[in-house]
Formats: structure tokens, sequence, C-alpha cells
């Protein structure tokens, strides 16, 4: 199954939507991340920080006793020996001092953990920091800095640890909404995508919707006319006697043809854009009476009653949509047997078109000004190329069904500036 034009844009929508939402996506993703690293990273700073106020106020508080001694009198006597975060005082090296736990147990820890950590910070000389787990799992924040003896090797280390629970949970519940915002976010620039994606393709969809249905009705307006003529010149070329009584249908057919593919034009050309208006003061009254007397009427009544009145206007298309409502007026406006008795009023930037034929069903009046809604056979291009005429110039078409009969067709165009 063959697909469109138009289906294709719509697919590429869904492709730029896509891609639209992936882009940003991604982008929300590493916003997401850094704020969640940077979230993490803060938390982590002020842990460190309340770990270092403690062991740096404990490495001041201890006194050297002996060679590789030291003492933790000090720290007994001072406030910080019953504060949190805890801390522990602990040997390694060549430390030959007691360990010293703070007066107050914040959390659970094991001892034989933290000896390992200031054994290592003793061996390499320096500060160490990190996470540890609780022995229930728990996530604890620990700070190790070695101490000098008086022989200057180190001779042990302050251990601190804060409990990183609270911390833990913030951060998580900051996951969720920034994880949650970002979802959210998605979907609202997913929609927004799908939006614009549409405002975007929605000329061009319209435009090769329009083209492949122009396409379809010049086929189907065509082929009547296009068989009849074929159907005359194959008679033509096997009754040579009859050419001549087969000529003037022949020729009627062409001019037909000729009238169909013209409306198809004018109009494809004007939605496109391709024709745009030139506008002028234009003398209304004059150029319809030059139209009417342009227009054969071929055996109908035309009459003309015109007041002088100037419009600003494009004076082709103008006289396009004049001569479309003539026309139409000319080859429908007749009941059966009778001949066509037309009558144009010009007054006030106003032309109206009345006709003595059967009028206009109410209930399809609208559909006359969609292209190919005309129910008698024509291309239907004629009259929605007088509402798109007159829309253009901000004017409008109007239609009514006279009391006695018949209908009449209004074309309101803008009146031109007066001059001083």
């Amino acid at each position: 199954m063959t697909r469109s034009s138009a289906d294709g844009l719509r697919r590429l929508r869904v492709l730029l939507t896509i891609l639209f939402t992936a882009m940003n996506t991604i982008g929300l993703v590493v916003v997401a991340w850094l704020v969640l690293a940077a979230d993490s990273r803060q938390r982590d700073e002020h842990l460190d920080d309340e770990l270092y106020r403690v062991t740096s106020v404990v490495k001041r508080l201890l006194r050297a006793d002996g060679p590789d001694g030291i003492s933790t009198a000090g720290v007994d006597r001072d406030e910080v020996n019953d504060a949190c975060p805890q801390f522990a005082v602990l040997p390694g090296g060549s430390g030959t001092f007691p360990a010293k736990l703070s007066g107050r147990s914040c959390v659970a820890v094991d001892v034989n953990v933290l000896n390992g950590y200031a054994q290592q910070a003793v061996e390499q000389g320096k500060f160490l920091y990190g996470e540890i787990d609780a022995p229930d799992g728990s996530p604890l924040r620990m700070r190790v800095d070695p101490v000098r003896a008086q022989s200057g090797r180190y001779a042990g280390a302050v251990v601190a640890v804060a409990d990183a629970r609270a911390e833990a949970d913030a951060h998580e519940r900051q996951v969720l909404w920034v994880v949650g915002g970002a979802v959210v976010l998605a979907g609202v620039l997913g929609l927004a995508g799908w939006l614009l994606s549409g405002r975007a393709i929605r000329p061009a969809a319209s435009a090769l919707e329009q083209q492949e249905q122009l396409l379809a009705e010049t086929a189907h307006d065509l082929r009547t006319p296009v068989a009849a003529l074929r159907a005359l010149a194959e008679t033509a070329q096997r009754h040579p006697a009859e050419s001549a009584e087969l000529l003037p249908r022949t020729v009627a057919l062409s001019a037909q043809m000729g009238e169909i593919i013209d409306g198809l034009l004018v109009r494809a050309r004007l939605a496109a854009g391709v024709d745009r208006l030139t506008v002028q003061p234009v003398w209304l009254d004059q150029l319809v009476a030059g139209l009417v007397e342009d227009t054969p009427a071929e055996g109908a009544r035309v009459t003309l009653t015109a007041a002088p009145c100037t419009v600003l206007v494009d004076p082709v298309l103008v006289r396009r949509a004049i001569g479309n409502l003539l026309d139409n007026a000319l080859r429908y406006g007749r009941r059966p047997g009778e001949q066509a008795v037309v009558h144009i009023t010009v007054a006030g930037g106003r032309v109206t078109v009345a006709d003595h034929g059967p009028g206009v069903d109410s209930t399809t009046a609208e559909e006359l000004f969609d292209r190919f809604r005309t129910g008698s056979g024509s291309s239907g291009l004629g009259l929605s190329i007088v509402r798109w005429v007159a829309q253009a110039h901000g004017g409008r078409l109007n239609l009514y069904n006279a009391d006695e009969g018949g209908a009449i067709f209004e074309l309101e165009l803008p009146p031109a500036p007066e001059r001083h």
C-alpha cells in the first residue's frame, strides 16, 4: 500500500518529536546528575567540616608523654569529650599509649575497624576520610588525623565518626525530587515537541494534502470531457462527413476543459501564495461594466445597475472573482426550459449578482464555497476562488435566496480611502 507525502510528513512529526524529547531528556539527565552530585558533595563536606572540628580540637588537647607516648588527660576535661560527633585516640606505629574513646557514644562503631584506619593513617602520614558502615549497616562518615609524638614520629591518630543516615536520607529525598521532576519535565517537553513539530509541518502538510486532492479532483473532472472529446474525434475519424457537425461540440468540450484547468491552476497558485495581491484604487462600477460587456450572454439576459464607487483591490483577481459569479449565474441561475436572467448591482463597494434560478438549499449553502462541492458536474473552484479573493482583501462573500426565487451572491470589498 502506497503512502502519501502527507503521511510522510506525519511520520516526520513523530520523528522530530522523538528527537526533540530525546535531546532534551539527555540534557535533563546531565543536569540532574550534576545537581545530585553537587548535593552529595555538599552534604559530605558538611559532615567533613564537623569531623575536622572535632579532630582539630582533640589534637590541640593532646600532650606528649615520653618519646612515643601521648597523654589524653586534657581531652577528658573538655566538652568535646561529651559531644557528638564521637571520636577515639588510637595508638599506631610506634605509639605506646592506651586507646582513648570519647565519653559519649553517638553511634555504634567497630573499634577494630577504626584501629585499622588509624594504623593506615600513621603509616601513610596523612589524614584519611570517607564512608564506613556501622555494625547494623547504617552509613557513617569518618575522618582520621595522624598525631606525632615527642620523637617526631607518628604515634597514633585521632578518629572522628559521625552518623550519616540523616544526610543520606535527605540525599535520597533529593534524588526522588530531582528524578521525578526530570521525568515530568521530559513529558512536558515531549508534549511541547509534539505541538511545535505539528505547528512547524502544518503548512507543508496542508499544502501536500491540497496538492493531492487537487490532482485527484483534476483527474476526476477531466475524465468525462476527455472521454467525450476522444469519442467525438473517433467519430469524426470514422465519419468524415459529420466533421462539420461535430466540430462545434469539440470546441465546446475543449473550452470546458480549459476552464477547468484554468480554475484549478488559479486556485492552486493562490493557495500556495505564488500570486500576490497588487492592491490599488479601482473604479468598481467601470470594472464590472467592462466585464459584463466582454462576457458572452449566449441568449441570457444580463442587466447592470451601477453607482460610481472605488475600492482598494487587486483588479486582476477581483475581475476574476466577479467573472466567476457571473459565469455561475449564467450556468445555473435558470429554470428548466427558460433563459437565464441575471441582474448585477454595484454600489458602496458591493457587487450583487442575482439570478432567477431555483435558488440554493440552505443546508448545503456553505458547501458551495468549498473546493469541488457543486453537485453540478463542474470543478467547483469558481465560488471558492471568489471567497478566497474576498477574504484576501478583507472582505466577504455572502449568499442569500431571494423571496421570489433565485440566488443572490454579494461580494463585499474594502472601499478606497477618500482623497481630500
